[in-house]
């Protein structure tokens, strides 16, 4: 079995060809769509986390909104930047979010991806402490952010407070147990996974990875998470992590979508340049089921993760998105085995 949820950046634009003309637009409709998946038996309803962008940017409201409608779905982000984040107030919204929900939050984090603006996080007040990097704050934050989710009390209670405090030292409230063991980081390098493993978080890899060593982006990814696994066993954690990998999949099973897909059905992987190195980007899966199922039986990445995301085109409304997600269930989950 083989967890398969999707994964949306939530655009929106006011374009006539788009079917979410607004940031109201986008949020309602990632909500019907996480309801639409559950009821399809997908697995997983995963918001993408943009600053400054006409995208999904404040994930808690949407998240603790979409578990007030669903029962099942796990509900998660793709991944939060924690260069704009105060750890603290994070983990109360996060805690909130997660009770709501009945403990189906999965939050994945990372150093973020390029802004649409210059050190945008220094708009929300956080700025790297002098020789230090903005990556650097970010795991500094992710530090914090961790340690508080354990729920330990660490905070002096005031002698005369307004309400009877418990003995000891304070936590943050609300807290919810387990989310600790539910924070994964958006790893884009085999380094990278590596200090995941270490920190005891679950790995989410995407379409793309900020290196490249010649091979195709699913061997070099499949690298990535090995890597994550041995470090991971290394540092002597006792659960069994999670891993999920992101992929864009289109059956072709109708004449909509092969208007929509039919250009991508010989699409290869693509190197390019970011951050000044060099990266690799995954290729796109589309094509009739057969052709698919036999593609996707070969990629070692996806072989080896637990979870699946599949990127969705979210501007092509929710019923479009909705049979996506259902196709890759009905059509090639089964025969690949992840059903």
């Amino acid at each position: 079995m083989k967890k398969i949820g999707f994964l949306s950046f939530g655009h929106w634009s006011p374009s006539p060809h788009s079917q979410v003309r607004s940031a109201g637009d986008s949020l309602l409709q990632s909500i019907e769509l996480a309801v639409a998946a559950e009821e399809l038996g997908a697995d997983g309803a995963y918001f993408r986390v943009h600053h400054f962008a006409q995208q999904l940017a404040s994930p808690f409201p949407l998240l603790a909104a979409a578990a007030a409608r669903t029962s099942r779905i796990e509900l998660g982000t793709g991944v939060i930047d924690m260069r704009y984040e105060n750890p603290l107030s994070m983990a109360e919204n996060a805690g909130a979010a997660d009770l709501i929900s009945g403990g189906r939050l999965q939050l994945g984090i990372s150093r973020g991806s390029p802004e649409q603006v210059i050190d945008g996080f220094r708009y929300f007040g956080h700025v790297p402490q002098d020789g230090s990097s903005d990556a650097e704050m970010a795991r500094n934050h992710t530090h914090l952010f961790l340690d508080v989710l354990r729920g330990e009390g660490f905070a002096e209670p005031n002698p005369r407070p307004m309400f009877a405090n418990p003995p000891g030292l304070l936590r943050l409230e609300p807290h919810s147990p387990g989310l600790r063991d539910r924070i994964w980081w958006g790893a884009g390098s085999r380094a990278t996974a590596e200090w995941t493993g270490e920190q005891g978080m679950n790995l989410m890899s995407s379409t793309l990875l900020t290196e490249d060593t010649g091979v195709p982006f699913h061997r070099l990814q499949a690298e990535q998470i090995q890597r994550f696994r041995d470090a991971w066993t290394a540092a002597g954690h006792e659960r069994e992590p999670r891993v999920s990998v992101s992929r864009s999949i289109f059956p072709i099973v109708s004449d909509l979508d092969r208007q929509l897909f039919w250009r991508e059905r010989h699409s290869t992987d693509q190197v390019g340049h970011l951050d000044g190195g060099d990266a690799r980007f995954g290729r796109t899966y589309a094509g009739e089921p057969d052709k698919l199922i036999a593609e996707l039986a070969e990629d070692e990445a996806v072989a080896a993760a637990d979870t699946l995301l599949l990127t969705v085109p979210n501007q092509l409304g929710v019923d479009y998105n909705a049979h996506v997600v259902g196709s890759v269930l009905t059509h090639l989950a089964p025969e690949l085995g992840w059903r």
